[in-house]
Order: structure tokens, then C-alpha cells, then sequence
């Protein structure tokens, strides 16, 4: 397959009608690799948020059972990637989310930028590691999904442009970002999990390089180091490098999906949607106005 054909693809077809397409196509077969390290790096920025890391701390989830929240995380999130959103299996893989969401005391302040980090983090990856950066129908079609997702979360205002979601993503982070001991455990957690996800290199390479790829904010609000500017030039100069090598190989004719991805580890025999995901029976925590300030 030529090495600009998924680019062809998704061009010929109309983002505000095909945006779940255009998107599978750029998740599952023009950057499966990108899309999954920018999604778990937005996920992982939303954590220097005290709301949001302090809850999954008070869980337990994200520290005592990394693996298998992460692991269940990819795979409710990809299902209406994958199926489209009317399909039965996406419905249920979205109302698994739901329903986790509702069990706790979560504002919708913080589920709106949990979702502009869905649309930013990826597109600015893209843009310094790609092997090009999103076509402008492509980022509308990215757009239109998660506005999407969001409205069958039940997310309020959400943003219809990228603009939007950026202004957001950024605004909140310069007024929420925090160090808070609960978020920097969950982080501390899911970092030690991202190590192993290539058991060939030695973490006391992949922890700074990890590091190296986080931006000075993000850093500071979690106490982490600061790399060297050799570290960072090589860890970064390095996935530019990857991208450039990615750009010149042949299309993906076959769909990568997360369930095939070696570091998914905690169904061997196969899953059910429906059995994802925790089955809390209330918030562990109740939060007032003065922990978590309205946006």
C-alpha cells in the first residue's frame, strides 16, 4: 500500500459525517503507536490535576491495580473507535463509563478537560513526532468524536472547534495544575507500569526518557526532576527520529487494536465490555468547594 494512503482515505471523505471513520482510520492504522502514547500521556497530565489525582488515589484503583485500570481504560475507550457509536457493544462500553463516573463526586469541570486532553494532546504530539501532522479534515473529524463521546457522557459545553478545546486544555491547566501526594502516587504507579512496557530497555534509561518527554509544568506539578538538556535532546531527537523512519514505511493494511497491543496484559482469554472497569457502590470521598474549585 502506497505510504500516503490512509492520508488519501480520510481526505475523501466528509469529517462532519465520517468523523468516526477518519478517526479509526488515523487510530488504528495511520498512527496506532503515536495515538497510544499521546492518549496515555493525556491521561497521565490530567492526574497533576489535585480533583482528579486525589480521587483515583482515595480509590485504590490506579495503585494497588495499575494494570488492569489502564488495561481497562484502552479498551473502553477504543470500542466506539472501532465499532462507531450506535453499535451495541460501544453503547455498553460507554455507559461502563458512566456508570463508574456517576459512583463518585465528579464535577463537570474536570470531565470537560479530561476530553480537551483527548483531542489536544495527540494533534501537538502529531505535530513534534509524527510522521506528518494531522490534515485539517482530520483534526475536525477528531473534533466532531470527541464531541461525540462527550455528549454521550453527558458533558455540558463542550467545545465544537479545536481552538476551543486548546483554549480550554490550556486555561485550565495554568489555574489547576498542582502538586497534590494522591496524584503523585497514581502517577508514580502508572509511570512504573509504562516501564515495563519495554522489559528490553532498563528503567534507569526509560524513567528519564519518560520524563524528558513531559513538559516543565507537568514536571513541576508533580515534583518530578527536570532531564538534563542532553537527555531531553536525545529522548526527543529520538522519537522525531522514529516518526521520520515511521513516514517512510508502507501503509498498515491490518487495524491494530489495543486488545493486540504486548503490554495489555490482563485478559489473555478474552473480555466481556460489560465486565470492565470497577463496580464502585458510592464516592469514597465527598469534595466541597473549597477542594475542588469551580472552573
Amino acid at each position: 500500500m502506497r505510504r500516503d494512503h490512509w492520508r488519501r482515505v480520510n481526505a475523501a471523505l466528509d469529517p462532519e459525517r465520517d468523523f468516526v471513520e477518519i478517526y479509526r482510520n488515523l487510530v488504528m492504522h495511520e498512527f496506532p503507536w503515536d495515538m497510544n502514547q499521546s492518549l496515555s500521556f493525556a491521561l497521565f497530565r490530567t492526574y497533576a490535576v489535585p480533583g482528579i489525582g486525589r480521587l483515583l488515589d482515595q480509590t485504590g484503583e490506579f495503585v494497588s491495580r495499575t494494570q488492569k485500570r489502564y488495561d481497562d481504560t484502552a479498551l473502553l475507550l477504543e470500542t466506539p473507535t472501532r465499532l462507531g457509536f450506535a453499535h451495541p457493544e460501544a453503547r455498553a462500553a460507554i455507559r461502563r463509563v458512566n456508570q463508574m463516573h456517576r459512583a463518585y463526586d465528579i464535577p463537570d469541570h474536570e470531565l470537560r478537560y479530561v476530553l480537551s486532553t483527548f483531542v489536544v494532546v495527540p494533534k501537538r504530539w502529531l505535530d513534534s513526532y509524527g510522521k506528518r501532522p494531522l490534515a485539517a479534515g482530520e483534526l475536525t473529524a477528531s473534533v466532531r468524536y470527541y464531541g461525540e463521546l462527550g455528549r454521550h457522557m453527558g458533558i455540558s459545553d463542550i467545545p465544537d472547534t479545536y481552538a476551543g478545546f486548546a483554549a480550554l486544555m490550556d486555561g485550565y491547566e495554568a489555574d489547576h495544575l498542582a502538586y497534590d501526594e494522591g496524584g503523585r502516587r497514581v502517577a508514580d504507579a502508572t509511570l512504573a507500569l509504562m516501564l515495563t512496557f519495554r522489559p528490553r530497555v532498563p528503567a534507569r534509561v526509560m524513567e528519564p526518557f519518560s520524563r524528558a518527554l513531559m513538559d516543565d509544568a507537568l514536571l513541576e506539578a508533580f515534583r518530578y526532576p527536570k532531564p538534563s538538556r542532553i537527555v531531553v535532546a536525545a529522548a526527543r531527537g529520538g522519537v522525531r527520529l522514529r516518526g521520520r523512519l515511521a513516514g517512510l514505511m508502507p501503509a498498515r493494511a491490518k487495524a491494530t487494536q489495543v486488545a493486540d497491543l504486548p503490554w495489555i496484559r490482563s485478559y489473555p482469554d478474552g473480555f466481556r465490555v460489560e465486565d470492565l472497569g470497577t463496580f464502585p457502590s458510592g464516592c469514597p470521598v465527598r469534595h466541597d468547594q473549597a477542594e475542588r474549585p469551580s472552573a
